[in-house]
């Protein structure tokens, strides 16, 4: 008897709550909730308007535009919809219709904290330190238990939490500099299904009773790691009315040496499992390199007068070739595997404005274009992602000199998502998923 499933649960746990995308956020698995002023307007003029400290994470030179020592705290609320609708069947069609239902919503209410600290220093105040606690990654999902797709996922949650150290120079009053390092945490949390009695059935011990879908188990996954990475920018102001923005965050490559996988092999199926490939799907340890990708992004910012002020972003998240494929080794005697992914590059374009209304409260929206960086052939039920457009609004009300308060909307316009993939055990699902996304912001900004 041999038993040859191509991509091991582990491999496929690994991989997969690292790639599954809402369509509540930025494309993939980004984050960029971590301003409420900036969602307000799309997130145009993200590093380069000034007044609003999550530049001290996305472009420590703005630190320019920031007045005096702040402190300043960011609530982001996503509130996701994914409802599949579609079919499954065993081996590509040959063995069957798989049972289940469609596993019911899978998105979730999600909370993205950031914080900001920032105080100027030197003879002029031309010099600027900043901490910034923000999570530039993250996704959390799960499908009931018992869903048509489980041996594909069925609980997914991915956080990247960063710490920053950010300083910036003003060469004068047009001119700044600036950089950061930040430590990153990144963890991973996932379970699906095995489909044991495929396994057995095409590993030669169909004699034994065993057929896709009669020998259901069940996998864990739990990772994480520490890295470093920094942030580089620069802010270039023609005028006082005038500010270009420009930044880059590096890649960040986790070397996840320490992964736990939990196999719950059912006890027809762990006899026979024992004998033909012994130290399979047994509690071990396992460890892959997972590189977040590196982003570059212009901003600008204009003041049209004493009312008006315009703002634009473009960015560029190179998700290639940081994520054409990951290769997870098991320290049990399961085969490494490679797994590809196919990312491609995408683009986050935003163009946004703030109105004046008095000197307590200003007005602001915007709008953005959101690129997908999979496509259909590479699409499956833990990447339902697809290009989503922004319609964003917001608010800022200033009380008094010390304290000011923000409130950011956005709504997200989505295209339905088709999927039409295997699982590792050659089992297929195909179909679609309605997808709806709205994200709410709050923060207060408070000078000291």
């Amino acid at each position: 008897m041999r038993i040859t499933p191509h991509v091991t649960a582990l491999a496929l746990g690994i991989a997969g709550s690292l790639a599954f995308a809402s369509s509540a956020h930025a494309a993939a698995f980004q984050l960029k909730e971590n301003s409420a002023k900036g969602l307000g307007r799309a997130f145009a003029g993200s590093i380069s308007a000034p007044g609003d400290a999550s530049v001290i994470a996305t472009n420590p030179a703005a630190m320019r535009g920031l007045d005096g020592r702040q402190f300043q705290a960011d609530l982001s609320v996503i509130s996701f919809s994914a409802d599949f609708e579609g079919t499954g069947s065993y081996l590509g069609g040959l063995g069957g219709q798989i049972g289940g239902g469609n596993g019911g919503d899978a998105g979730k209410i999600a909370p993205v904290p950031a914080a900001y600290f920032h105080v100027p220093f030197g003879a002029e105040d031309n010099m600027h330190f900043g901490i910034s606690l923000t999570a530039p990654f993250g996704f959390a999902t799960e499908y009931d238990r018992d869903w048509v797709g489980r041996y594909n996922a069925v609980k997914t949650e991915l956080e990247a939490v960063d710490l920053g150290f950010s300083f910036s120079y003003d060469v004068n009053p047009y001119v700044s500099f600036g950089g950061s390092v930040f430590v990153e945490h990144l963890s991973i949390e996932l379970s699906n299904a095995i489909d044991f009695g495929t396994i057995l059935y095409t590993g030669g011990a169909a004699a034994l009773g065993f057929r896709p879908g009669n020998a259901d188990g069940f996998s864990t996954i739990k990772g994480s790691n520490n890295e470093i990475g920094f942030t580089v920018g620069a802010l270039l102001s023609p005028s006082e009315d005038t500010h270009f923005g420009i930044a880059y965050r590096s890649k960040v490559e986790h070397d996840i040496s320490g992964g736990d996988a939990y196999f719950d092999v059912p006890g027809n199926a762990a006899a026979v499992l024992a004998q033909v490939r012994p130290g399979w799907f047994v509690p071990t340890k396992g460890s892959a390199t997972v590189t977040l990708p590196e982003t570059l992004t212009f901003s600008l910012t204009h003041r049209i007068n004493e009312r008006w002020t315009v703002m634009g972003d473009v960015s560029r998240t190179a998700w290639a070739p940081a994520f054409d494929s990951v290769t997870v080794d098991f320290e049990s005697a399961q085969d490494d595997t490679v797994l590809e992914f196919g990312y491609d590059d995408s683009t986050f374009a935003s163009i946004g404005a703030d109105y004046k209304l008095s000197d307590a409260v200003t007005l602001r929206g915007g709008l953005a274009y959101d690129e997908t960086p999979t496509s259909y052939q590479h699409r499956d039920v833990r990447v339902p992602d697809q290009t989503r457009k922004w319609l964003s609004l917001g608010l800022s009300w200033t009380p008094n000199e010390k304290t000011e308060y923000n409130f950011g909307y956005t709504h997200l316009f989505v295209n339905d998502s088709r999927v039409s993939t295997s699982s590792a055990t050659a089992n297929h699902i195909f179909g679609g998923y309605d997808v709806g996304g709205d994200i709410f912001a709050a923060s207060i900004n408070y000078k000291f």
